[in-house]
């Protein structure tokens, strides 16, 4: 839990300032893109997270774990399909916005990594 929450404070210090700045470029698609993204990005983080802490205290749960995460996957990826076909975020926007989260997740698990 405390990688996601590391995610989520340093992910709003970088992304409202990328999104208040993009909106001087382009108003209305491209700052809404980078938050979408990185909501997006922070709630696939906070299923794994879920899933993990599932996954340590049971046996046998694999397949309801993997039936979760293929579930999970596919509404948010049906989601970002039908933001960006029916042109409400841009795409780029988007993936800004995703890496940023991504990027952020693997900085916070090197440190938990280093720490413990």
């Amino acid at each position: 839990m405390e990688i996601l929450n590391g995610v989520i404070k340093k992910s709003l210090v970088i992304i409202l300032p990328a999104a208040i700045i993009a909106a001087f470029f382009e108003w209305k698609k491209l700052p809404l893109g980078i938050i979408a993204g990185a909501g997006f990005g922070i709630l696939n983080l906070r299923g794994l997270v879920r899933n993990v802490e599932g996954f340590i205290g049971s046996e046998g749960l694999t397949a309801k774990i993997l039936f979760l995460g293929m579930t999970r996957l596919f509404f948010l990826f049906a989601a970002m399909f039908v933001l960006v076909w029916l042109k409400i975020i841009n795409i780029f926007g988007m993936l800004f916005g995703f890496t940023v989260v991504f990027i952020l997740i693997l900085v916070e698990g090197l440190k938990a990594g280093k720490k413990g």
